[in-house]
C-alpha cells in the first residue's frame, strides 16, 4: 500500500494520531495510520467461482456463452474481472496472474486499484482475489449426453454408383476444412449426414456444397418445443443437397435443345470432368462445353452408361481425323487429338470382328493400346433422348479412356496418399471406386490442384528407375506437388498457457 499526492512539500509535519514525523498531506497521517483506518477493497470480494465445462474444455463466460481459455490468457483475465462486483467502484490499475499449482484448480488474480479517501488524497491498494474452479457441464455437451446433440442437419445425398465424386468432395473439405464446425458426420445410404449446434455452421456447409459440386437443396424445420411465457421457439432444421447424379468417364445423352444451346455440341457426350460445374467433351470432334448447376437442374440428363459397366477394347488401327467446324460453334479442346481408330473387344481377339470410331483421344492411343469404352450395339439403353436420336449419326462405340497398365502395378508404385474424414474406413483401402479416384488424380492435374497430397514414406524407398521401368508412360505425381505428412506430438501445446489439467 502506497500514498499518493500531487503535492508534496519538501517540509515535514507529525502525523496527529501517532505523531511520527510525516511529510505534507491533505489527511495529515502516516501510511500505517491510513492502512489500519482505510481499506478501499473491502467492498471487492476475495474468492469467487469459475465455472469449467471438462467436455469441451471451455469456461462460462456470464451470462450464457462458453468460450476457450488457455491458462493466464487475456481471455481468461477477462473473465475473472468481469465475475468481480463493486470494482466500478474504484479505479482499477493493474491486473495480473498469480502463480499457482496447475492441478489445484485455483487461479488467483492480483489487483492494484485507486480510490480518492479524501479531497486530493488518493490511496492505491493491492488484494489478490482466488477464484476456484468448479466443473459443470455445458448446455452442448450436456445435450450431447442426453443423444440430442444437435440443431441442424445437412443431407448430403449421393448416388452409391457415384462413390469418385464423394471421394473429390471428402477431399475438398479436408482442405477447406469446411467440416470443421460439425458436430459429427455419419455415412448413411446414399450419403453422408452432417450434424451441427446451430442453423449458422449448417447453411456454411450447404454454401460450400453449392460452391463445390453442382448441387440443388431444399431445407424444413421441426418444432421441438415451445415457451408459451417467453414466446420462444425450439427448432431443428434440416437440409437436403442432392449432389449431382454424374460423375467422371460417363456418358451421357443431351437432349436436343440443351446441346443446341452449348454451341451445336453432339448429343452424346462423355463427362470430362465434374468440379463446380460439369465439364463435357464431344468425341467426334473435340469440341468441349460446361454446363453449371442451374442449367442442368432446369434440363436435367442422366448418364447412359456409368464408367463401372465400361468394356475393354483394343486399338488395332489408327488415323488423323478430319474435322469439319461451322460457325457459332462452341470452343474446341487444344488438349485432345480428334482420330479414326479400328477397335476390338478384348474378348474377340483373334477374330476380323473389328468396329470402327471417332475417339477425342488421339494424342493418348497408339497401336496396341487398351481402351475403355462402351459398345452401343449390345448395351440395353433406357433413355427418351437416345431414343430421339437418328440412329445413323449414333457411333458403335464411343472410347472415355485409356488403361495405362496394370492397376496392381500402379497401385505399388503409387508414391502419395491422402487424408480421411474417417466415415468409412473399408471404402479407402479396397474399393475399386477410390482406385479409380486416385487414378484420376494422377492423370488429371487440375483436379489434381484442389486435393492436399501427401508423401507415402513406405513407398518412396522404391528407386525411380525401376518405377519407370515396370510402369512405362504412366502419369506420376512429382514430389513437388506432394506435401509433408506432419504429426504433431502429444507434448505439443500452443496458444498462451497450459492447457487445464484435471
Amino acid at each position: 500500500m502506497e500514498y499518493i499526492t500531487p503535492d508534496a512539500t519538501q517540509g515535514v509535519i507529525l502525523c496527529c494520531e501517532c505523531g511520527v514525523q510525516i511529510q505534507p498531506n491533505p489527511t495529515s497521517r502516516c501510511l500505517a495510520c491510513i492502512r489500519a483506518t482505510n481499506d478501499i477493497s473491502e467492498n471487492i470480494p476475495k474468492q469467487s467461482i469459475l465455472y469449467f465445462c471438462r467436455g469441451c474444455e471451455r469456461y462460462l463466460d456470464p451470462p450464457q456463452a462458453w468460450i476457450h481459455a488457455a491458462l493466464e490468457s487475456k481471455e481468461l483475465l477477462r473473465i475473472c474481472l468481469k465475475k468481480l462486483k463493486n470494482l466500478n467502484k474504484v479505479r482499477l490499475v493493474d491486473a495480473g496472474f498469480a502463480w499457482t499449482e496447475p492441478h489445484s484448480k485455483r487461479i488467483k488474480v492480483k489487483l492494484a486499484i485507486q480510490k480518492e479517501i479524501e479531497a486530493g488524497a488518493v490511496l492505491q491498494q493491492e488484494c489478490i482475489v482466488e477464484f476456484v474452479i468448479n466443473h459443470f457441464m455445458c448446455t452442448d455437451c450436456h445435450r450431447i449426453e442426453a443423444k440430442d446433440y444437435w440443431k441442424a442437419m445437412v443431407q448430403a445425398n449421393l448416388c452409391t454408383n457415384l462413390q469418385r465424386t464423394f471421394f473429390y468432395l471428402e477431399q475438398l473439405m479436408i482442405k477447406h476444412k469446411a467440416h470443421a464446425n460439425t458436430l459429427g458426420i455419419k455415412a448413411v445410404n446414399g450419403g453422408l449426414d452432417f450434424f451441427y449446434a446451430n442453423e449458422q455452421g449448417a447453411r456454411h456447409m450447404v454454401d460450400f456444397l453449392t460452391s463445390v459440386v453442382p448441387t440443388k437443396w431444399t431445407h424444413s424445420k421441426k418444432l421441438i418445443s415451445h415457451d408459451v411465457h417467453s414466446n420462444t421457439y425450439n427448432y431443428k432444421y434440416t437440409y437436403s443437397v442432392e449432389l449431382v447424379p454424374i460423375c467422371k468417364d460417363s456418358v451421357v445423352c443431351l437432349p436436343s435443345k440443351l446441346a443446341h444451346q452449348l454451341g451445336g455440341i453432339g448429343q452424346i457426350s462423355v463427362v470430362h470432368r465434374v468440379t463446380n460445374h460439369i465439364s463435357l467433351i464431344d468425341p467426334n470432334t473435340g469440341q468441349l462445353a460446361e454446363i453449371p448447376a442451374n442449367v442442368f437442374w432446369r434440363t436435367p440428363f442422366q448418364s447412359l452408361v456409368t464408367s463401372k459397366k465400361l468394356k475393354e477394347f483394343i486399338v488395332m488401327e489408327m488415323s488423323d481425323a478430319q474435322v469439319r467446324h461451322f460457325k457459332g460453334q462452341g470452343q474446341i479442346s487444344t488438349k485432345h487429338v480428334v482420330s479414326e481408330v479400328w477397335v476390338q473387344r478384348t474378348c474377340d481377339l483373334g477374330t476380323d470382328d473389328m468396329i470402327f470410331c471417332r475417339t477425342h483421344l488421339g494424342h493418348l492411343l497408339s497401336i496396341g493400346d487398351t481402351v475403355l469404352g462402351i459398345d452401343i450395339r449390345t448395351s440395353n439403353i433406357n433413355n427418351e433422348d437416345f431414343e430421339k436420336i437418328n440412329k445413323d449419326s449414333v457411333p458403335d462405340v464411343i472410347l472415355v479412356k485409356k488403361v495405362y497398365a496394370d492397376k496392381t502395378l500402379r497401385n505399388r508404385k503409387r508414391r502419395f496418399k491422402l487424408r480421411h474424414l474417417g466415415i468409412d474406413d473399408d471404402n479407402t483401402s479396397q474399393n475399386k471406386d477410390y482406385t479409380d479416384f486416385l487414378e484420376d488424380l494422377e492423370e488429371d492435374e487440375t483436379i489434381r490442384q484442389n486435393v492436399n497430397l501427401y508423401r507415402d514414406e513406405t513407398k518412396l524407398a522404391a528407386s525411380a528407375a525401376d518405377t519407370a521401368s515396370e510402369a512405362g508412360d504412366v502419369p506420376t505425381v512429382s514430389l513437388e506437388e506432394m506435401l509433408e505428412d506432419l504429426v504433431i506430438g502429444e507434448d505439443a501445446t500452443g496458444g498462451d498457457g497450459a492447457p487445464m489439467m484435471d
